[in-house]
């Protein structure tokens, strides 16, 4: 696999997974009303192709505040049906933490399963509040930096330009 950050020609691909991926009205869900009218994080955003150039796996990235704090809201990621179990969505996580924590971001935080995403570390966030009606057991987080979550709460919040 190759790993590569997303390009503007890679938009409308990267879209048709997740929406292979995920259940139809996916851009109803409240942590896409904190994506509306904010450009992703570029090199946060990622594509997996093969050696033919298929696309395999996507993962996006956006900056929110929680509180005052600026953080990293990893999602959507998503692999292609016939390459899941291959490995490709730890290897979409991992490379989004070792860039992320490369261009000195401090936290990364997400909606998903804390038995899945706890191993590469993310653990719930009390007191960080999503838009409803996400469950709160589903907002994890990751310190990049030691600390980075401590006194870090409050509502997650869209970041206009």
């Amino acid at each position: 696999m190759t790993l590569a950050e997303e390009t503007a020609d890679d938009w409308w691909e990267v879209e048709a997974l997740y929406d292979l991926c995920f259940a139809p009205g996916r851009s109803a869900l409240s942590s896409y009303r904190l994506r509306d009218n904010v450009d992703p994080i570029a090199p946060l955003c990622l594509t997996a192709r093969d050696p033919d150039g298929v696309l395999a796996g996507g993962v996006r990235n956006w900056p929110v505040r929680v509180g005052d704090a600026l953080t990293v809201l990893l999602g959507p990621i998503a692999v292609h049906p016939t390459r899941q179990g291959e490995g490709l969505a730890a290897l979409l996580m991992w490379q989004c933490i070792d860039t992320a924590r490369g261009a000195g971001w401090d936290r990364i935080m997400l909606v998903g399963d804390a038995p899945y995403y706890g191993r590469f570390g993310f653990a719930r966030l009390d007191g960080v509040t999503m838009p409803p009606p996400t469950n709160p057991a589903r907002v994890l987080g990751l310190a990049l930096k030691d600390g980075a979550w401590d006194g870090v709460t409050g509502p997650v919040t869209a970041l206009h330009d």
